[in-house]
């Protein structure tokens, strides 16, 4: 994938740029594969807003990927890469030898006309998809499950890899892209390679409109909002945030406050994210 620079005949436009799109070669979606997607602008079943600063956006399908990647021995070919509006990475369009198709993450290097596989016979090859008991050691893989059976969950945003690094026991550990080494039952399936797209974060959005295309809308500085409204709010001109350390609307700790409280799976993470311990 490229990047494309755009002319510039607004300021807005000057510094903006977009995906040369010239992985894509299938334009429109897979019908069978698609589903609508019920926009609820950050709220809950009772209309309070939950999450903030999401709403409006073009409308889009859902296209049902495969995380699962469990129909074995099957070789399967590449009919088409395409764009996928519901996240980063782009989406390959197998078919079957048995005529059934579906979608998967396309990792970078996958083109049409290649073949795939999933289970433990498959080759460790781009695309294909493994137990990690059989993926060697060093091997570069995405689209990694949790729990066996479950659908991938980690590593699945374009340009990311993660490594897996020994095998012991029960468990593989793997490095994830955040530097994380985490340990993840042999029986859990990845895919070789990584994910496509890989220019994705290179891309400058441009201005303030484009981000309302993608359904998300504008965030205030609690800084220049009133006492009443924001801890930070209030004072004379640029006033400091007057308390220890930086805080939510709702007055809670914010930038740095760890929210992940003890867990079940603290025991499977070898390494936290910066290098540090358990």
């Amino acid at each position: 994938m490229g990047i494309k620079k755009y002319t510039a005949y607004t300021p807005s436009r000057r510094h903006m740029t977009g995906s040369d799109f010239a992985e894509i070669t299938k334009k429109t979606p897979e019908k069978a594969l698609t589903g609508s997607v019920k926009k609820n602008a950050g709220r809950n079943n009772q209309g309070k807003i939950t999450v903030r600063h999401q709403g409006g956006g073009n409308r889009r399908k859902y296209r049902q990927i495969d995380f699962k990647r469990r129909k074995d021995d099957i070789p399967a070919k590449v009919i088409g890469i395409e764009y996928d509006p519901n996240r980063t990475a782009n989406i390959a369009l197998i078919c079957y030898a048995d005529g059934e198709k579906s979608y998967i993450l396309a990792p970078n290097g996958l083109a049409v006309g290649m073949k795939v596989m999933n289970g433990p016979k498959a080759e460790v090859r781009v695309g294909n998809c493994l137990p990690l008991s059989e993926i060697p050691l060093g091997t570069e893989i995405h689209n990694i499950e949790m729990h066996p059976g479950k659908g991938a969950q980690m590593v699945r945003g374009a340009g990311n890899v993660a490594q897996l690094m020994a095998k012991e026991g029960k468990y593989a550990t793997v490095r994830l892209p955040s530097g994380e080494m985490r340990m993840v039952p042999l029986e859990c399936r990845a895919t070789i390679g990584v994910v496509g797209n890989i220019d994705h974060n290179l891309i400058n959005i441009g201005k303030a409109g484009r981000k309302r295309h993608m359904g998300i809308r504008p965030t205030v500085r609690g800084s220049v909002m009133n006492p009443n409204d924001h801890p930070h709010g209030g004072g004379e001109g640029k006033a400091p945030v007057g308390r220890p350390g930086p805080s939510t609307p709702w007055g809670k700790p914010a930038l740095g406050y760890k929210t992940r409280r003890k867990k079940a799976s603290d025991k499977l993470i070898v390494r936290r994210r910066g290098g540090k311990g358990r």
